[in-house]
């Protein structure tokens, strides 16, 4: 993720749910007209929409999760206050569904449903 990314966007990131992840690649690839890497990290392989220049997003195989209740998961910047941000979420009406996790390189995030029931990335690159 670039500096610009955790600075300055509210939205850093995305991961969209894929049943097949080689037709979801070829087909973002396409359609968007940038390159689709494969990575795997913890032996969990997923495929990485090209974000040099601005946003990104993933492509995760989660056969389970191609619902029109949970869907395309959007990470919003609470970089340097995710513990902050959390206590907020319940006070605001909204609901900690999975607590501050580690995501890798990529920092940490916490699962929440915010106060009209939308499933949301809290994303920070320390868990502070």
């Amino acid at each position: 993720m670039s500096d610009l990314n955790s600075t300055h966007n509210r939205c850093v990131w995305f991961d969209i749910p894929v049943q097949d992840l080689k037709r979801a690649q070829q087909f973002y690839a396409k359609v968007l007209a940038v390159k689709v890497t494969t990575e795997t990290h913890d032996g969990f392989t997923f495929g990485v929409l090209d974000h040099n220049e601005g946003n990104g997003g993933c492509l995760i195989p989660h056969e389970n999760e191609v619902t029109d209740q949970l869907g395309v998961l959007i990470y919003l910047n609470v970089d340097g206050r995710i513990k902050d941000a959390l206590e907020q979420v319940e006070e605001q009406g909204g609901q900690v569904i999975d607590p501050i996790h580690d995501i890798g390189p990529y920092g940490c995030r916490a699962i929440i449903k915010d106060s009209e029931g939308n499933r949301i990335a809290l994303h920070s690159t320390s868990n502070k």
